[in-house]
């Protein structure tokens, strides 16, 4: 499977934009900073899914991008075949001259079925979906356990819990 940074970005991108955009438009920058995805590689991901009707964008102040649709409606798989990255684990991207002499190659059929069931799958998880999943982890948050409890000889202690996003 070649899934590169590009479908990855996107998803990634995408889950943060779904997770916010109920403030409003949500701008790149901000997405950028969040996940430390370079602000003008967002810039090309988001004009390809906004030309693939995924995205729209809002312009003037206040402006960013939106979701084009519900994210129950965008599949994983829509994400990333809008970004022109290829789901394919064969090594002749399905023309069937991946082995000697530009023949078929012996094992062609299992790395295409591999392809089929990639795309299936990645078709049936939404956007929602990952969001939500998103959204049911625990985040540690720093919590300081210094008052009351330090000796003079003992260096304050930081603790770490887990809560519910």
């Amino acid at each position: 499977m070649r899934l590169t940074t590009k479908g990855r970005f996107a998803v990634t991108a995408m889950v943060d934009l779904s997770m916010r955009q109920t403030r409003g438009p949500v701008t790149l920058a901000a997405i950028s900073q969040r996940q430390r995805i370079s602000l003008s590689y967002l810039e090309q991901l988001f004009g390809k899914l906004r030309r693939a009707r995924i995205v729209d964008s809002v312009r003037g102040p206040g402006g960013g991008y939106k979701l084009a649709k519900p994210a129950a409606s965008i599949s994983m798989a829509q994400i990333i075949v809008a970004v022109d990255e290829p789901i394919d684990a064969t090594q002749c991207g399905g023309k069937e001259n991946c082995g000697d002499d530009d023949k078929r190659c012996m094992t062609h059929d299992l790395w295409a079925t591999l392809n089929a069931k990639m795309h299936d799958y990645l078709s049936s998880v939404s956007l929602a979906d990952v969001v939500a999943h998103q959204q049911r982890k625990p985040i540690a948050v720093i919590k300081d356990c210094r008052a009351g409890e330090n000796s003079p000889d003992r260096p304050p202690a930081v603790a770490t819990e887990k809560v519910a996003a």
